[in-house]
């Protein structure tokens, strides 16, 4: 009804344009009348009082031959008359006419001296008012012709709202094909068998096998998803069609459905073929979820979606590819067989996968050989392949600032710690507060040293960062931990330590009385540790329960408020129990500052001289005052 309602609208407001405009044209044709006629008459009353004889006066001078030559004009009713000594650019002296003019005529006749002739102005006073008219007339058309072409635009959009917006290509040259994909080898393998299927499709048929109706890429952000749809495309050589999610969900009803059976006969028509679903959580999320339910046009859009992909007519030859990074909360119908067949994870790459992916996007970089992407993609844990591609963008632009003619190590590490840390800034000048943080840094480093399920020390400095980052301390993180999610409870206990290291070495230092609030935010991951290892990893005295969960969004049909599964007293003793285990590895960490102050001192004072210390040299140090760890001493020998 509303649609309906636009377009009846639209065509009155055409209406009304074309009915405006044709009063402006009658309006302007009648002003030149008024523009040109009014100049006119001014002249005319001007030459009259100056220029003017009486007839009678005009017959004296004939016969007085004071008289050159007279024009007589007709239509006008009167004479020129040029006088003898007049001036060649002079005008004319005027006499008005009578009806009829004999007795001029005869006078004019018998005089031989005088010149006469008939004269008509008719003509060119005609064409000069056609040449004006049409000189406002052919605007005002131009702007008519203007207004109803607008008119026909508006009404041929509001024809064509409901139709699809995707990119259509007969055979999409996307220029991308999967030797240019690394680091996500499983997901090209799913994904190449879809390229056989439209290629051959007997080769699967022959057996029994049934073609997939759709492919959905499940993973986070920058980890090659739309990649992957443009490999795909390239590879196939069939029809591709590509749109996002959110072009299908419009404020009109029935404008999504409308495209999304748009868009399927197109491809019915073209099949086979593959159309290419970006962002699908736009417009496939739960129905009825959330607070007041959810919006009736993208439920009505999803539910023509849902027939379009398996309902009662088949859609054979079409595959369609979807990406999400939110797969919890698209609707279960749409990931039911039939529809979404198979789910491709395209997760975060492992080591291996970040070194084919540094390799892929250093080809068209001026790399120096003595950079080793191995060490660059032990550095990179979590990052994804747009984060890598980042880096070595990052990389170049440093070394185009520095004018080097190759990127180095020096670059790449500058522009790991820009991208994880912050913008380097201007060193510190002032030297207490320079050491200060120098003791708190060095406290971080030491007890990632020595405690013997730390993580090792990659580098320490306290150069500072943008963000309010004075200095950092900065570990190889253990990836296949980090990866599996599989933490023991000595490395969550060391990393609680290692964490309170810089407040601790404050402390032993400065006194209780001098410790800064510089450790607020270690506080926070602190407590968020604890409180994991009491209420969902069982990693306290109130035994084996999970007592907590992840957080829960509302607005997919989650309750509004979270309940805990616990009484109060239990909520007591859950705090007494995060509260114990963070004082005991504070107090842990105070005891290995307080053992190694000497240690401690020799460090800071080579962090301020040098402002930065890797993880080698500090290792090296540390070993000349204390046994290391059997994990830190493989790290020395490079194991």
């Amino acid at each position: 009804m509303r649609s309906f309602e636009k377009k009846v609208s639209t065509k009155q407001r055409a209406t009304k344009r074309t009915a405006l405009a044709g009063a402006l044209v009658a309006a302007m044709m009648m002003s030149p009348g008024f523009v040109v006629g009014t100049p006119a008459l001014a002249q005319k009353a001007e030459q009259q009082d100056n220029n003017t004889l009486t007839y009678g006066k005009l017959l004296q001078k004939i016969e007085n031959g004071e008289v050159v030559r007279v024009d007589l004009d007709e239509s006008e009713k009167v004479a020129d008359v040029y006088l003898k000594g007049q001036e060649p650019n002079a005008q004319p002296q005027r006499v008005k006419l009578l009806d009829q003019n004999p007795e001029l005529i005869n006078t004019l006749k018998a005089n031989k001296n005088v010149q006469f002739d008939e004269v008509s102005s008719a003509n060119s006073k005609a064409a000069v008012g056609l040449l004006i008219n049409l000189m406002w007339i052919l605007p005002l058309v131009a702007l008519m012709l203007l207004f109803l072409r607008r008119s026909t635009n508006a009404s041929s959009q509001a024809m064509n709202f409901g139709k699809s917006r995707a990119r259509f290509q007969m055979e999409a040259k996307t220029g991308i094909k999967f030797d240019d994909v690394a680091g996500i080898e499983e997901a090209k393998e799913e994904l190449q068998e879809v390229v056989t299927f439209l290629k051959q499709p007997e080769k699967f048929t022959a057996v029994g096998a049934r073609i997939p109706k759709g492919v959905l890429l499940v993973g986070p952000p920058g980890t090659g998803k739309t990649l992957l749809a443009k490999a795909i495309a390239g590879e196939a050589g069939v029809p591709f069609f590509s749109i996002s999610g959110s072009e299908f969900v419009e404020m009109f009803v029935g404008v999504g459905a409308s495209r999304v059976r748009d868009l399927f006969k197109k491809a019915k028509d073209n099949a086979p073929c593959l159309i290419f679903i970006d962002e699908i959580d736009a417009v496939g999320r739960q129905r009825g979820a959330g607070i007041g339910g959810g919006n009736d046009e993208r439920e009505q859009t999803l539910n023509q979606l849902l027939t379009e992909m398996d309902g009662f007519e088949g859609n054979t030859g079409i595959i369609i590819i979807a990406a999400t990074n939110r797969p919890d909360v698209l609707d279960a119908a749409l990931l039911r067989p039939g529809r979404f067949d198979r789910q491709v994870i395209v997760d975060a790459p492992d080591r291996k996968g970040r070194l084919e992916i540094l390799k892929v996007h250093a080809r068209n970089k001026k790399v120096d050989p003595a950079v080793s992407l191995e060490v660059v993609a032990r550095r990179t844990p979590g990052f994804t392949g747009a984060d890598l591609a980042n880096l070595l963008n990052e990389a170049a632009i440093l070394t185009a600032r520095r004018r080097k003619d190759f990127i180095t190590q020096i670059e790449i590490d500058d522009a790991i710690d820009r991208l994880t840390i912050g913008l380097t800034l201007n060193p510190l000048l002032d030297s207490n507060k320079k050491r200060l943080i120098a003791y708190h840094e060095i406290g971080h480093a030491l007890l990632a040293t020595l405690l013997p399920h730390a993580d090792p020390l990659n580098k320490v400095t306290i150069i500072p960062r943008s963000g309010g980052v004075g200095g950092f301390s900065q570990q190889i993180l253990n990836e296949e931990m980090i990866d599996s999610g599989l933490y023991t409870r000595a490395w969550i206990q060391d990393n609680i330590t290692m964490t309170l290291g810089g407040k601790a070495s404050e402390a032993e230092v400065f006194g209780e009385s001098e410790v800064t609030g510089g450790a607020s935010n270690d506080l926070k991951m602190v407590a968020n540790l604890a409180r994991k290892m009491v209420t969902m990893y069982g990693m306290s005295d109130l035994g084996l329960v999970a007592l907590e969960t992840q957080n829960s969004d509302v607005f997919l049909g989650r309750d509004w408020v979270s309940r805990n599964e616990y009484s109060e007293e239990m909520a007591t003793k859950i705090d007494r129990q995060v509260r114990e285990m963070a004082i005991s590895c504070y107090q842990e960490a105070r005891k290995i500052i307080r053992e190694n102050r000497a240690l401690v001192d020799r460090l800071v004072d080579l962090l301020v001289e040098q402002e930065t210390i890797e993880g080698e040299q500090f290792r090296k140090i540390v070993a000349e005052y204390t046994q290391l760890p059997e994990k830190q001493q493989l790290v020395v020998s490079g194991g």
